[in-house]
C-alpha cells in the first residue's frame, strides 16, 4: 500500500523564510483576486471592491498520494451519471425521503416542489449538473472515503484554480529552498470547465438572446469566487444576470410556453449559488421563486431532483447493499463507487445506535444540510441520540449516522488575515464534476478540477466560507 512519503518538514523552516513566503503569497492573492469580503466592513458583501481581504489559505500545498488522486478523478464521471439516474427515479427520491420529510421542514418543502413537478408531468430534457464530491483519506484503512456528494451551489470553482496557481507560483520561486517541484501540483481548470458546461447548456437551450442567471445570496462575502465564474462566462458570451431569489419573485414570470422571464429578459440557464440552506428562504417569496424557476423550461443547475439526489439521506440509501445496482448496470462502475463509501446508517437501526452511544467518537451525526457548521461530533453524538430516543421515532429521521474518518494529521502553515499559524491539520479533497445531457445525448461528463480544504485537526467542521478551514491544493507524492 502506498504511503505518504515525508517531504518538506515544516519544523525546518525559520521564521524569516516563512515570512518571506507569506509576503509573496499575500501579494499574489491581492494581484490575482484570491480575495473575500472582510466582515468588518458593512458593505463588503454587497459592493464589489469594498473591504477586501485575502482568502484564508494554506501557505504550501498538502502532500497527497497520486494513486488516490487518480482514483478520485476516475470515479467523478461515474458519480455524475449516478446523480442523473437517481434524479430520474422520482419514486426512489420520494420513498427514501418520506420519513425525513416528517422530521425536517426544509427537506419537506423541497419535496413538495418535487411532487408538484411530478403531478404536472414536468420533464427536464436538458439536465446540467455541476457537482463536487468530497473525500478524506482514512489513515487506518488506507482508503479514500467519500464524505458527501454536493449537487447544489458547489463553492470555490474560481478559487480552486487560483489557489493551485498560487502554490505553483510559490514553488517556482522558492522550490529549490523547499525541495519541491511545481509540476507535482496538478493543473486545475475548475473555473473554465464549469463556465464551459454552462455555456454549452446555453447553446442547447438554443436562443442566442436568452441569459444565464446566477441566483446569489443578497449579502455574499464570497462574491469574488462567483465573479470569477461569471467573468469567464462573459468571455464566452456577454449575457448573464445575478439575482437573489427575492428579486426573481418580484421580477419573474413564466409564460404559457414555459419561458422564464426575469427583469424583462428570457432566462436559458439558472445556476444556484444560493437556495441550499433554510437561511436562503426567510419568507414565502423565496419559496415562490424556487417553484417558479422549477416550473419553467429554463435549464436548472440543479433541478429540484438533482438537488434532492445530493441529500445525506439519499447518500445513505445508496450505500445499502444492492441499491447501486438499481441505477448502474456496469459491475466495475458499481465496485468503484462502493469502494469509496464510508459506513452510513439511518437512525432506525438499533444495533448501530447502541454502538454510537457506547463509542460516539467513531461516528458523525449529519442533518440534511449543506454548508459548514451543521454536523454533530463526539459526546454530542451520544447526547443527541439519547435525546432522540426519548422524543420518539419521528425526529430521528432528520439525521443519518456516518463512520468518522480519521485522516493523517500533518503540520502546516495556515494564513488568515495576513498572519501565519503553524498548526496540526487534516485535509479534505473535493473533486468537481460537470455533466450535461439533452434527452439521450450526453454532451459533457467529466472530472472538472479540484478543491483541497485544510483545517486544524481539533476542528470538526470543514467549511471555508463558514470559517472553519482554509483553501489548499495538493502535491502529488
Amino acid at each position: 500500500m502506498e504511503s505518504q512519503k515525508p517531504m518538506f518538514q515544516v519544523e525546518n523552516f525559520d521564521d524569516e523564510f516563512v515570512q518571506k513566503l507569506v509576503y509573496d503569497a499575500l501579494v499574489w492573492c491581492s494581484l490575482h483576486g484570491l480575495v473575500v469580503g472582510d466582515k468588518t466592513y458593512q458593505k463588503s458583501g454587497t459592493v464589489p471592491g469594498v473591504g477586501m481581504t485575502h482568502a484564508p489559505i494554506s501557505l504550501l500545498p498538502t502532500p497527497f498520494p497520486e494513486s488516490y488522486w487518480k482514483q478520485a478523478c476516475e470515479v467523478a464521471p461515474i458519480f455524475n451519471e449516478l446523480v442523473d439516474r437517481v434524479s430520474l427515479d422520482a419514486q426512489f427520491i420520494q420513498d427514501s425521503l418520506s420519513r425525513t420529510k416528517k422530521a425536517d421542514i426544509f427537506t419537506s418543502r423541497l419535496l413538495d416542489i418535487h411532487s408538484k413537478m411530478l403531478e404536472s408531468n414536468k420533464k427536464e430534457d436538458i439536465r446540467l449538473g455541476l457537482h463536487r464530491s468530497d473525500y478524506m483519506l482514512d489513515e487506518e484503512t488506507k482508503s479514500l472515503l467519500q464524505i458527501e456528494m454536493n449537487t447544489i451551489s458547489c463553492s470555490f470553482p474560481g478559487f480552486g484554480r487560483l489557489v493551485t496557481e498560487l502554490h505553483q507560483s510559490l514553488l517556482r520561486s522558492h522550490g529549490d529552498h523547499l525541495g519541491l517541484d511545481s509540476e507535482r501540483v496538478p493543473k486545475n481548470t475548475s473555473n473554465s470547465q464549469f463556465a464551459d458546461a454552462m455555456a454549452k447548456a446555453w447553446l442547447e437551450y438554443n436562443n442566442p438572446r436568452a441569459v444565464v442567471m446566477i441566483v446569489v445570496q443578497p449579502d455574499e462575502r464570497n462574491m469574488y469566487d462567483q465573479h470569477w465564474l461569471s467573468s469567464v462566462l462573459r468571455e464566452k458570451y456577454p449575457l448573464y444576470a445575478l439575482k437573489s431569489l427575492a428579486e426573481v419573485e418580484t421580477e419573474g414570470s413564466v409564460q404559457d410556453d414555459g419561458t422564464l422571464i426575469v427583469d424583462g429578459q428570457e432566462v436559458s440557464v439558472v445556476y444556484y449559488r444560493s437556495g441550499y440552506t433554510p437561511r436562503d428562504y426567510p419568507s414565502e417569496s423565496e419559496w415562490n421563486a424556487r417553484l417558479l424557476i422549477e416550473q419553467s423550461s429554463a435549464v436548472k443547475c440543479p433541478s429540484i431532483a438533482y438537488h434532492l439526489a445530493g441529500t445525506k439521506k439519499i447518500q445513505q440509501e445508496l450505500a445499502k447493499p444492492g441499491v447501486l445496482e438499481r441505477f448502474m448496470d456496469n459491475k466495475d462502475d458499481v465496485a468503484k463507487l462502493r469502494k469509496c463509501f464510508a459506513g452510513l446508517w439511518s437512525l432506525d437501526d438499533p444495533e448501530i445506535i447502541k454502538k454510537a452511544i457506547e463509542k460516539p467518537e467513531l461516528f458523525v451525526m449529519k442533518p440534511q444540510r449543506e454548508g459548514g457548521g451543521n454536523n454533530i461530533y463526539g459526546d454530542d453524538v451520544r447526547e443527541n441520540l439519547l435525546r432522540l430516543q426519548k422524543e420518539g421515532e419521528e425526529e430521528n429521521a432528520a439525521y443519518i449516522l456516518m463512520q468518522r474518518i480519521f485522516p493523517k494529521v500533518s503540520n502546516v502553515f495556515l494564513v488568515r488575515e495576513g498572519v501565519y499559524h503553524k498548526d496540526q491539520a487534516i485535509s479534505e479533497l473535493g473533486i468537481y464534476g460537470a455533466y450535461l445531457r439533452n434527452k439521450e445525448r450526453v454532451i459533457i461528463n467529466e472530472q472538472s478540477g479540484y478543491l483541497m480544504r485544510t483545517k486544524v485537526s481539533s476542528s470538526d467542521e470543514g467549511g471555508v466560507a463558514a470559517g472553519f478551514a482554509v483553501l489548499d491544493s495538493i502535491y502529488l507524492n
